[in-house]
């Protein structure tokens, strides 16, 4: 993933709950929102709420892996956030990638 295409403001992320769509999983929400460019952006939030750094960064490294092995069937030209929920740390890999990729055919950015 390449470091240029990621969300970083705070007003982005902020854009895109307010005027995006969501798909609301047991591990984790996606909101997603046309851009104008040809490729994707993402961010990923996982609150301090879901435990101490060790246990977050567990969970965004493992979302991270995620998107990345799946970008390659998504629809390019969408701004994604995945939010982690409290069930994501202790999920098994798979049931958070089955969960992800079910977000995304629900938001229709799967492309096939």
């Amino acid at each position: 993933m390449d470091a240029r295409y990621s969300l970083k403001k705070n007003s982005d992320f902020r854009h895109i709950y307010a005027k995006g769509k969501s798909c609301v999983s047991p591990y984790l929400v996606v909101y997603c929102r046309k851009n104008r460019s040809d490729v994707n952006r993402v961010g990923f939030t996982v609150s301090a709420k879901l435990g101490n750094a060790v246990c977050r960064n567990r969970v965004r490294r493992r979302l991270r892996e995620i998107y990345r092995l799946n970008s390659g069937r998504l629809a390019p030209g969408h701004d994604i956030v995945i939010v982690a929920r409290s069930r994501a740390i202790n999920a098994e890999y798979t049931a958070l990638n089955d969960a992800f990729i079910g977000c995304c055919r629900s938001l229709e950015l799967c492309e096939k």
